[in-house]
């Protein structure tokens, strides 16, 4: 094994699943355990097979459609949840059961009720157990971050003179801090004697926002694998994130480790990730957050726009964006207004861009943010007469018992069209309804609506963002009425990706 190499261990559909609300059944779990496939993960934590029917299944039948990374169940040291996990591992090209025990005062005590020794005996004898099913035997020492270190030392060296192959080291309430956990790995590293025959994993949570850190603190003291989930899901705060770890290694040539990831397919299973478990990234999330790639200050859109990496350490396309968003608003300069202008094929500058550029700051600190058909109004000229697509008509039914039906009337390209369709909401309805008259190729990549003001009579801003090959078009809709705006600005977007792809959306 290349010491260089950092071993990825996803645990999405085991720990990042354990949150509230982001259940997923078995045909979702294959499609997640898929893309994590394609990503490029080493290994899979299906599932903890025995906690019930559902997640043993889902175990089994992962195992069946992934061939390529090792398959992973989780067990507590009990011999009926080892061989319920060798059960549902029996098909997987490669398996491994993930089984361990608490080791900390607070879980030996207070948890366990038990004691130091008897703790020892109980992982040692758990580990002997999934070796008789599997070569391949990680042994999980829960709450190690709160663990002595010279005990968790005794522990380690226990677990795998009786056979195991990875030992996992838990920050299970993410108390630790980057130094105290590093240290604790190098503690393992010096004073386990046959720590060789293993290696080290990192498990980091985000209690106190340091799971990434404390991750890479590991990494760098000697772990060799890291525990990760997509978009940092997991229990309370979550766990460390596969893109941030992915990213740091991928950027920082100084640390001279490197992951089998393959970055480009990091945005497109996070949104995966995001929508089938109905979490949503934040903003500001590192690496896949909608604003992650986004600059708005005038300063450092001039920076971006002259040269990428004044503003920027990664290429957002490598992990699978097109380019960077330069939004418009208040704060943006010169630069970024004319680069916008340019991209909609208007050459404006000297005195013309000044003079335009005092009415886009009065207009940007009335709207917020400026689309483009504000930028045409700003040249005195009316885009809407020249829409591919416009909406004439729009009815929608839905209620509590009622299936929610949509239907449109659309001028597109010049003839109007009308179309029905049913869906999971109105929104959806809506949207189907619209693509039955516009046979798009475009994908749906996100939907947002946003409050312009407060109460009842509230205006919904709606962002809505298409994809097609490989490159993203935007919309934007306000109206009272949200299902109008969400309309609106879903035919906005699939009219400027058909004006960018003519003849072949």
């Amino acid at each position: 094994m290349a010491d260089n190499k950092v071993f990825i261990f996803d645990t999405t559909l085991r720990d990042g699943e354990q949150v509230p609300g982001c259940q997923l059944n078995t045909i979702e779990k294959i499609e997640v355990a898929k893309a994590l496939e394609a990503l490029g993960v080493d290994i899979i934590e299906a599932g903890f097979p025995i906690s019930s029917p559902g997640d043993f299944n889902s175990v089994v039948e992962i195992s069946k459609a992934v061939s390529e990374p090792t398959i992973c169940g989780l067990t507590r040291a009990v011999k009926k949840d080892i061989e319920v996990a060798a059960e549902a591992l029996k098909f997987a090209k490669r398996a491994r059961i993930h089984t361990g025990i608490g080791t900390s005062f607070y879980h030996i005590n207070y948890k366990l009720k038990s004691n130091p020794e008897e703790i020892i005996e109980r992982a040692k004898e758990a580990v002997k157990y999934a070796r008789k099913f599997v070569d391949d035997v990680e042994f999980y020492a829960e709450d190690a971050g709160r663990t002595e270190n010279e005990y968790l030392a005794r522990v380690i060296e226990a677990v795998i003179a009786a056979g195991a192959t990875v030992v996992n080291i838990p920050d299970t309430t993410g108390y630790c801090i980057p130094e105290e956990y590093g240290r604790k790995i190098r503690f393992l590293k010096e004073n386990v004697k046959n720590i060789d025959k293993a290696i080290i994993s990192t498990h980091c949570h985000n209690d106190l926002g340091m799971a990434t850190a404390n991750t890479i603190a590991g990494v760098m003291n000697g772990a060799r694998q890291v525990e990760v989930t997509i978009n940092g899901i997991g229990e309370r705060a979550g766990n460390t994130s596969l893109e941030e770890v992915a990213m740091i290694l991928k950027c920082r040539n100084d640390i001279k480790l490197n992951t089998g990831i393959n970055t480009k397919k990091i945005i497109s299973t996070s949104r995966l990730v995001s929508t089938l478990m109905r979490m949503p990234v934040q903003a500001n999330k590192a690496i896949v957050g909608r604003n992650a790639f986004a600059h708005s200050s005038g300063i450092h859109q001039d920076g971006v726009l002259k040269h990428r990496e004044n503003y920027e350490i990664i290429d957002p396309r490598e992990v699978g964006l097109s380019e960077s968003a330069i939004k418009l608003t208040a704060r943006s300069g010169r630069a970024a207004l004319k680069h916008r202008f340019e991209k909609l094929g208007y050459k404006v500058d000297g005195d013309k861009l000044d003079k335009i550029y005092e009415q886009f700051l009065a207009m940007a600190d009335k709207k917020k943010d400026i689309n483009d058909d504000d930028l045409v109004l700003l040249l005195g000229e009316d885009r809407s007469k020249d829409k591919i697509i416009q909406m004439e008509y729009l009815n929608v039914l839905c209620g509590k018992s009622a299936i929610p039906m949509a239907t449109v009337k659309l001028k597109y390209n010049g003839e109007e069209h009308v179309a029905t369709s049913s869906g999971v909401g109105p929104v959806d309805a809506a949207f189907s309804a619209v693509r039955q008259i516009v046979k798009t190729k475009a994908k749906l990549e996100e939907y947002l609506v946003q409050a312009i003001t407060r109460g009842t009579d509230d205006i919904g801003k709606v962002h809505v963002q298409v994809e097609y090959k490989g490159v993203n078009y935007y919309g934007f809709g306000a109206n009272s009425d949200v299902i109008t705006a969400s309309v609106e600005a879903y035919i906005d977007a699939i009219s400027n990706c058909i004006k960018a792809n003519p003849g072949k959306n």
